[in-house]
């Protein structure tokens, strides 16, 4: 087994017509997204969350156990179960709304699930707090795509404690194409190191 850290890069005067002066200001409004809760994990504050401690682990394939068994509702109400996506690599986000380094990781995910559709790769989100509304909201906020499984009632959770902690949100699992557990990150997710996770798994055998 491999662990490493991530590297965190958490992502002359004139007189001026006041109409245009607030044309401007409106426009930049419109472009920038204020989100406190984001801003709040890049600062390092974890008030009203438990942080994960950033671990990264890589799991040999002879030391990777038995395919992870998890079986869940959408919002919607359509059946999940991962082992359907069997000879695809498969990875599971856990989070829920108000969780901030939920939200800055949440562009991330959402670019490599762009990046990696359609190759071979799926990915699901583990919603363990929120409802129906709140869950929508933020994936509206953050453009998510993929879909994500609502349980509030933990069981799903209660079924990945063998692979990550439950206290420890956000936290992704990255599957291998038999659906053991081929990766992790105990935290928040790096880009460019779940980008690494995914793509060793894909190549391999």
């Amino acid at each position: 087994m491999r662990r490493y850290r991530p590297l965190l890069g958490i992502t002359q005067k004139r007189v001026v017509p006041v109409i245009l002066i607030l044309g401007v200001s409106l426009a930049m409004t419109g472009c920038a997204v204020e989100d406190p809760l984001s801003e709040q994990a890049r600062a390092g504050d974890s008030k009203n969350y438990i942080a994960g401690d950033g671990s990264v682990s890589e799991f040999a394939p002879d030391s990777r156990g038995e395919p992870v068994g998890l079986v869940a509702e959408l919002y919607d109400g359509t059946a999940v179960d991962v082992a359907d996506w069997k000879g695809q690599v498969t990875v599971l986000n856990i989070w829920y709304a108000a969780c901030a380094p939920c939200r800055v990781e949440a562009p991330d995910l959402q670019a490599l699930y762009e990046e990696h559709n359609g190759a071979g790769v799926q990915f699901l989100g583990v919603n363990i707090r929120d409802e129906k509304a709140t869950a929508e909201a933020f994936e509206r906020t953050f453009d998510i795509t993929y879909p994500s499984v609502n349980d509030e009632d933990g069981g799903t959770l209660l079924a990945l404690t063998e692979y990550v902690p439950p206290q420890a949100v956000p936290s992704t699992l990255v599957l291998d194409k038999q659906g053991r557990v081929a990766g992790r990150i105990i935290g928040l997710a790096e880009k460019s190191t779940l980008d690494a996770l995914i793509t060793d798994v894909l190549a391999e055998q």
